[in-house]
């Protein structure tokens, strides 16, 4: 694969996607919704960042970014679903989200999954109003067939 195609004469070059048929990107957020979700949001940086270095097995490319002073988002380009979601079940990642999942600590969390291969999804924990796909879809509860990202997407099997 040539990654330094060179531009044609407008300056323009697109990218080549064909090695990455179930490529996955999924786009989080973490809100501030009470003084103390400062600590929790600075206290994550630096875990967050050594993906960079140490990347998990799929992840291809993560962008931080802010959306606001009180919102910050991760977008993340993973090789597949299964990736995606091996790293979710596994720790360091598993355990930070039970914890979070009891006590947010100021904070609210969001995800968005997109699939080249078909499918996107998405679920707000404590998110006073979500963005993205919670702005005009209907929100439903998490549970039975809306219980996982996998169910989510309609997917079988497991990672």
């Amino acid at each position: 694969m040539d990654r330094a195609a060179p531009p044609d004469d407008a300056g323009t070059v697109s990218v080549d996607l064909d090695a990455w048929p179930d490529l996955t990107i999924v786009l989080l957020g973490m809100k501030i919704t009470r003084l103390r979700g400062i600590a929790t949001l600075l206290g994550l940086g630096p875990a967050i960042r050594t993906f960079e270095t140490e990347k998990p097995d799929g992840l291809l490319h993560q962008d931080l970014f802010l959306w606001r002073l009180d919102h910050v988002g991760i977008r993340q380009y993973w090789r597949d679903f299964d990736s995606l979601e091996r790293f979710t079940k596994a720790a360091p990642h598993k355990n930070w989200w039970a914890d979070f999942s009891r006590d947010r600590r100021g904070t609210a969390i969001w995800h968005e999954t997109y699939r080249r291969a078909g499918g996107m999804e998405a679920v707000y924990l404590g998110m006073p109003n979500p963005p993205g796909f919670g702005t005009f879809a209907p929100t439903i509860r998490r549970a039975g067939p809306h219980a996982t990202a996998r169910r989510r997407l309609s997917l079988t099997g497991s990672a």
